[in-house]
This record gives C-alpha cells, structure tokens and sequence, in this order.
C-alpha cells in the first residue's frame, strides 16, 4: 500500500497514542461490492509490506466502494504493496499487511488516481480527486475500515482504524498525495499487465473471488495470486 513508505513514523506515533481525527469522523454507512484480486510480482525494495503487487479488477464484478454519501469509487488495475505495514507493527492485533486489503485498495486508487490529477493528466477517477484534500483521503480509508467493521469482514478494533488513517494523515503523506511526476511512474507496464493476465483469466478470477476470505501465504510463488476477496 502507498502510505506504507510513511507508515513507520505514522504508526510509531499513532501507537504511542496521537491518533487523529480522520477515523473518529470518518461516517458510517459506506458498502463494499464486488470482489478483489491481487497478484504477486515479486520482492519489495520497502521495509514493509510482503513485496510487490498487481491488483486486478475482475471484469463484471469489479470491487466497488459506495461513500455513505452516495459516491463510488472503483480501484482499477494499479501496483500496490499490500498494507505494506512496517514489521514493528505487524506484532499488533489488527495491522497485519492484508487485514484491511480491501479499505486498503480504495485508498491506493485514491493516490494513484491524484497522482495523474497533480501532473494534469487524463486518467481514471483523476476529476474526482482533483480537488480531494489529504484529509478527506485519509477519511475515506477510515469510512473503508468502518463498513468492513460493521459487516463483521473485520473484528471490531477502533485503535487499528484510528492509528492506520493517522497514519495516512501526516506531513510525510501529504508530500507524497501532493508529489508532481508520478502519474507516468505508477502506470502498470504492459509486461507486468500481460504477466498476470496470463496467470488469471477471467474466469480463473471469478472462481478465486468467489472464495470468502484472503489467501496471503507468507512467501508466495513468483507470480502467484496472494488475495482473494469477494463480497
């Protein structure tokens, strides 16, 4: 996940107890649809995280978040680490890297598509991020997190769900939400593209998703589908 290149210091603050508000605002209400798939590429060069990955959207069945306010927002293909969660952290109920994945995957779109908006690119869901503030960002995670809570995807834990979207919220985060030339650097090469298409069709995607529940071996197979959710 993106803010996991920030999450270290976030974390280490939110733990010690400087959660912000971004959770305890975020409304309830918000709905997931749809189902998740993330493919693994191999090592990650972070200190967090499980490695390097490629969430793909599954034809006609997209993972889908609806905002309590009506808004949707679907994560389309895009990299991703996970919840590249620092080690340190892991060793706490609730910020295991793929506890959240699918609050997560919201909120990578959400950078991923501002990216392309700051350098002023046409690119997908680029209009609706346009004009989004860190903060509103870092408030949708914690709605995500909240409506996985609610419909018992999740144990209930407010302290994970505060000190994650604190975590999101810092001056180090706005940095990256707000860094100009990344639009280009974070579109999927056609390699990569081909490479997992190749190991999951769509009807090989379908069969996974339908499986409740992740699959995040600790060291997968290069290549190999590590999550799989549907709702």
């Amino acid at each position: 996940m993106l803010w996991g290149r920030l999450a270290a210091a976030g974390l280490a603050l939110g733990l010690a107890g400087c959660g912000g508000l971004a959770y305890r605002d975020a409304p309830e209400g918000g709905s997931f649809s749809g189902s998740l798939v993330v493919v693994w590429l191999g090592e990650g060069s972070a200190p967090a995280g499980d490695g390097r990955f490629l969430f793909m959207p599954v034809p006609n069945n997209e993972l889908t978040f609806t905002r309590a306010n009506g808004a949707v927002i679907r994560p389309g293909l895009m990299y991703t680490d996970g919840g590249s969660v620092p080690k340190f952290a892991q060793l706490f109920k609730g910020f295991g890297p793929w506890g959240y994945a699918p609050a997560y995957m919201v909120h990578d779109w959400l950078f991923t598509a501002k990216h392309c908006a700051v350098d002023g690119r046409d690119a997908p869901d680029a209009d609706l991020v346009r004009t989004m503030s860190l903060e509103e960002s870092a408030q949708i995670l914690g709605e995500a997190i909240k409506a996985l809570m609610r419909k018992r995807y999740v144990a209930p834990d407010d302290l994970a769900g505060s000190t994650i979207t604190y975590a999101v919220g810092t001056p180090v985060a706005r940095k990256l939400w707000e860094e100009p030339g990344r639009c280009d650097a974070d579109k999927v090469s056609d390699a990569d593209r081909r490479r997992a298409e190749a190991l999951l069709n769509q009807e090989q995607a379908k069969a996974l998703a339908r499986r409740r529940g992740f699959v995040a071996p600790g060291v997968p197979p290069r290549g190999g589908v590590v999550a799989t959710f549907s709702f």
